[in-house]
């Protein structure tokens, strides 16, 4: 079933051009990933498929039979409602249905019972109060009669989240989910959640993410937007990438036969009279048509990180005994570390454990209850935060950097201007001149890195510097950082970063415990498996041991034949105990993978029951074999 077909679309501001002639289908059951540098008209697309903007040029034509669905960056609600106040106020038919069933209950009068209990059975709405509160629960949200007001903002997205996932499932007719960085502000807990529920969930989306492992779980599509095209990929992250450089080695092979062209025709253009032929002027037409392909720049500039910053000294950063509290939270408890030169520290843990407080402390922005701080005389901390960046409404992206300074030093002597070095995190001439109250969100985004970065510390200390962060600036960023010979603290929840960036893990596990781990996120988390693993066996293997030993005799003196009996049922032991080890295995092996809450509950049950199975046929084959 088709959903959306647009044809020959073009959007501009002013003289800038978002896109121009771009056609795109959406069909039931796509899963789409929108890909594109901050600026290239992303979430003016969404906008317009949501009709809040018109295109310029071009049709939309969207099935009349769909209702199109955003899960949007802004969250709008009223701060005085509580949770599920604000979870009843979606208008889809089910909800009003449960709403006029629980109004009903209150009135207690017949007509109004008989008719909302025709309303429940129409719009098949009896679970879906359940499922809501099961999806809050699944999200970490179990206070329904908190007011939304004194949320955090992480929460507040964790609720929008489940009211909007509450809707899919209410509405039992064919939905179109747009989705705008959904896993901004979610824990990795919440964000591997999500990504497993809309992988395995029967719904068309389109999605606008910064997360690679997430877009490579949950899409099958990519819409690359770039140079006012759009170019559809079909399959992962890494397929996109690979037939992006092939689009891109094409057209410079074009371009260099246009150049070769370009000379030789350039040639003949000089020596030609004034009076044209009209064989001469069609000539001249194709002259002019190779001049521009090839004086088309396709330059990348590349970024090369030999620039020269403070010399760190001996002592970079050194954390003994610290501990913080708020009340009974404990968000530190004598922690220590001695931060080395050139490190990459990547900090993970839930939201609310003290990732950011660790950050301020180390800055000296916010004090500790005990220990002590020892900073190298020598270090620069470059800090980018999550409070955004503070500018004059109508002040110039290059003359904001320029305040900084005119050029930023490289290695040698050498220095770059601030333009080049704003190109380098694609900021193109038009974009450097423009005022910053004109930038994107994401555009801001980047500028503030560049702001912290330009002004060359030789220590970086990044809380969630991927949010609202287009993937080709991340990209950018993550050379710069791998490069980067200072040292570096990393506070993200984006896994594919964290893992392109970081050689050692702090992880906030509760209760004041960080665990110090050499390596990425992702072998952190496989540590982190095992152990589960393991302590699930644990108790199992503890059991089977004891019973063991129980039910092995001390004194062997007298022995019999097996009956025939008997031997029928050592025989049907030995062809057992394979199966249930082998399904123990395969349970064993769900465990470490699955994310959903419910599934997890239902598994640990299954297991130990055939672990206790497993036990009592162990006991008996003893027995047998003893006889």
């Amino acid at each position: 079933m088709n959903y959306v077909t647009a044809e020959d679309l073009t959007k501009s501001y002013g003289l800038k051009v978002l896109f121009k002639n771009i056609s795109f289908n959406v069909n039931e059951g796509d899963k789409i990933a929108i890909v594109a540098k901050n600026g290239s008209g992303k979430s003016t697309l969404l906008k317009i498929l949501m009709g809040k903007e018109i295109a310029d040029s071009g049709t939309v034509v969207i099935n009349k039979d769909i209702q199109v669905v955003l899960f949007d960056q802004e969250i709008e609600f009223d701060s005085a409602l509580t949770v599920e106040e604000f979870m009843m106020t979606l208008d889809s038919a089910p909800i009003v249905a449960v709403k006029n069933y629980h109004h009903a209950l209150h009135t207690e009068k017949p007509d109004d019972m008989e008719k909302a209990l025709a309303e429940m059975e129409l719009h098949k709405a009896w679970d879906l109060e359940n499922e809501m509160k099961q999806i809050l629960s699944q999200l970490k949200i179990t206070d329904l009669e908190a007011k939304m007001g004194t949320l955090s903002g992480g929460q507040i997205k964790r609720v929008a989240l489940a009211k909007l996932l509450t809707e899919t499932r209410a509405e039992h007719r064919h939905i179109l989910l747009i989705m705008d960085e959904p896993t901004n502000h979610l824990d990795v807990e919440m964000v591997e959640w999500l990504e497993n529920y809309l992988s395995k969930a029967k719904i068309t989306l389109l999605l606008v993410t910064h997360d690679r492992y997430f877009l490579d779980a949950v899409c099958d599509l990519i819409w690359e937007m770039e140079d006012q095209n759009l170019y559809v990929h079909n399959g992962s992250y890494a397929t996109y990438l690979e037939n992006k450089m092939i689009r891109e080695d094409n057209l410079n092979a074009t371009i260099d036969k246009a150049n070769n062209l370009y000379r030789k025709e350039l040639e003949w253009m000089r020596r030609q009279p004034k009076a044209r032929t009209t064989k001469s002027k069609s000539r001249i037409d194709d002259f002019y048509e190779t001049e521009k392909v090839a004086k088309t720049d396709t330059r990348k500039e590349k970024l090369e990180l030999d620039f020269e910053m403070k010399r760190l000294g001996n002592k970079i950063l050194e954390l003994h005994d610290i501990s913080k509290s708020y009340g009974d939270n404990v968000l530190l408890k004598d922690f220590s570390y001695q931060f080395q030169r050139g490190e990459k520290v990547g900090i993970v843990g839930k939201n609310g454990a003290g990732k950011s407080t660790l950050l301020n402390i180390i800055q000296g922005l916010e004090p500790y209850d005990s220990g002590s701080i020892e900073t190298g005389e020598t270090i620069k901390f470059g800090y980018f935060s999550q409070k955004g960046l503070k500018y004059k409404e109508e002040e110039r992206v290059i003359d904001f950097i320029r305040e900084i300074s005119e050029n930023f030093p490289l290695a040698n002597g050498r220095t770059i201007s601030a333009s080049q070095f704003l190109r380098l995190f694609l900021f193109d001439d038009q974009t450097q001149y423009s005022p910053i109250s004109k930038l994107s969100g994401g555009e801001k985004r980047r500028l503030h890195l560049m702001y912290v970065l330009y002004q060359n510390p030789n220590f970086l200390i990044f809380d969630e510097p991927t949010n609202d962060l287009d993937l080709p600036t991340l990209t950018v960023l993550e050379n710069f950082l791998q490069q980067f010979q200072g040292s570096l603290i990393i506070v993200s929840h984006d896994r594919y970063f964290i893992d392109r960036v970081v050689d050692h893990v702090l992880a906030f596990e509760g209760e004041g415990k960080i665990r110090n781990f050499v390596g990425n996120f992702t072998e952190y988390r496989e540590m982190k498996s095992q152990e589960n693993r393991k302590a699930l066996e644990q108790p199992v293997a503890l059991a089977k041991t004891a019973e063991i030993a129980q039910a092995v005799p001390k004194s062997t003196s007298a022995q019999r034949k097996l009956s025939y009996k008997e031997q029928r049922e050592l025989e049907t032991i030995d062809k057992e105990l394979p199966l249930l080890e082998e399904k123990r295995a395969e349970i064993m092996q769900q465990l470490t993978t699955e994310t959903d809450y419910a599934i997890i509950s239902k598994l640990s049950d299954e297991l130990e029951s055939l672990s206790a199975k497993l036990g009592e046929l162990e006991l008996r084959w003893l027995e047998l074999q003893e006889i």
